[in-house]
C-alpha cells in the first residue's frame, strides 16, 4: 500500500462545512479520490447544487488523473445540515464557511466538541489566519489552514498554514492529505494576511486597475498581455525562476545588478492610489460587460477550465 493510499484510508471519512463553490469544489476533490463525504449547510436547495458541480467538475477531474473520479459516489454523498451530526465521526473537517472571525470561532468551537479527538481541522479561508480562528478552541493543534486555489479541483496549490498552536504533527499530517488527494501543498513560514497566492494577485491586479484607470490599455488588451507574457512565463519557472534566467549566466545576480535600477524606478511610479471609486468601477464594469457579457457564466468557465487542463497535462507531460 502506497503512503498516499494509507493517508486516504486514513481520513476515509470527511465532513465538508459550507458548499458553496469552493466547498463544493473540495466535495468533488474527495469524491474522485474515493473518500466518503459527509456536506453540512443549511441553504435550501444545497443537495441538488453540489450534486450538479460534482458531476460537471468530475470529466475534469478523470483529465487530471483522479482514480475515482469515473466511479459512482452516490453512496458515498451524504448531506447533513445538522453540524454536529456532519462532523461525527470525520477523521478530517474540511471548513469553508464566511469569512467572518466571530463566526469561524463559534464553528470550531461547535465542530471540535462533536468531532473524534483525532480529527484533523482545515479552513479554506483565503485571509483569516488559523491562530485568530483558534482562539476560543480547547485543542487548537489540531486547526490550521488549507487554502486552495479557484477552482480547488483543477488548481494544485494548497497554502498550509498553521497558527501559532498547531502542532507539526497536524501540519505534516494537512501535508499528507493534500497530496494524497493530488494537491501541491505549500507550507508557509509565517502567518501574513492573505497568505501568499491572493497577496500576489492582488498587488498585481492593483496595478491592473490603476493601468486600466490611466486609460493605458482596456481590460481585453491587459488580459491578452498578461496570458501572452508574464502569465505564460509564470505558469513554467515563477517570478524568481524567470529572471534567474533572464540574467544569462549571472543568474539572478546579474538579472538585479543589470535591470534592478529600472525596476526600482517602476515600482516608485507604481507609489500612487488606487481605489475602487465611482469613476473606477464605472469604467471598469463597462469594459467587462462588453468583453464578457456576450457569453455565460458556464461557457467563460469551460473555456478556463479546458485552457488550465491543458497547461497541466503539458507540463505533466514534460516532467513524466
Amino acid at each position: 500500500m502506497s503512503n498516499d493510499d494509507t493517508v486516504l484510508k486514513r481520513y476515509r471519512e470527511t465532513a465538508v462545512i459550507g458548499a458553496g463553490v469552493i466547498g463544493a469544489s473540495w466535495v468533488a476533490v474527495f469524491l474522485a479520490h474515493g473518500l466518503r463525504v459527509r456536506v453540512s449547510d443549511p441553504r435550501e436547495g444545497v443537495d441538488s447544487e453540489v450534486r450538479a458541480y460534482v458531476a460537471q467538475a468530475m470529466p475534469t477531474l478523470a483529465q487530471l488523473g483522479a482514480p475515482m473520479a469515473e466511479a459512482d459516489f452516490g453512496e458515498r454523498l451524504v448531506f447533513e445540515p445538522d453540524l454536529e451530526r456532519a462532523v461525527a465521526g470525520a477523521g478530517l473537517v474540511q471548513e469553508n464557511g464566511p469569512e467572518r472571525i466571530d463566526f469561524k470561532r463559534g464553528l470550531w468551537r461547535r465542530i471540535e466538541q462533536a468531532a473524534p479527538a483525532e480529527a484533523l481541522f482545515l479552513s479554506s479561508s483565503s485571509a483569516l489566519p488559523a491562530t485568530d480562528q483558534a482562539s476560543e478552541m480547547s485543542t487548537p493543534q489540531r486547526m490550521l489552514i488549507g487554502h486552495p486555489f479557484n477552482p480547488p479541483h483543477i488548481i494544485p496549490l494548497v497554502e498550509v498554514v498553521p497558527g501559532k498552536a498547531t502542532s507539526a504533527d497536524s501540519v505534516q499530517a494537512a501535508v499528507d492529505f493534500s497530496r494524497a488527494v493530488g494537491k501541491v501543498p505549500k507550507v508557509l513560514r509565517k502567518e501574513v494576511s492573505g497568505f501568499v497566492a491572493n497577496r500576489l494577485q492582488s498587488a498585481i491586479f492593483r496595478e491592473c486597475v490603476a493601468l486600466v484607470a490611466a486609460g493605458v490599455v482596456s481590460i481585453d488588451e491587459l488580459d491578452d498581455i498578461v496570458t501572452h507574457s508574464v502569465g505564460l512565463r509564470w505558469a513554467v519557472d515563477g517570478p524568481f525562476g524567470s529572471f534567474h534566467l533572464g540574467g544569462g549566466d549571472g543568474g539572478l545576480r546579474s538579472f538585479v545588478q543589470q535591470f534592478g535600477p529600472g525596476m526600482e524606478k517602476r515600482w516608485a511610479s507604481m507609489q500612487r492610489e488606487v481605489r475602487f471609486d465611482e469613476a473606477t468601477t464605472k469604467l471598469l464594469f463597462e469594459q467587462a460587460d462588453a468583453s464578457y457579457g456576450q457569453h455565460t457564466r458556464a461557457e467563460l468557465e469551460g473555456a478556463r477550465d479546458a485552457r488550465q487542463i491543458a497547461i497541466l497535462q503539458a507540463l505533466a507531460k514534460l516532467k513524466g
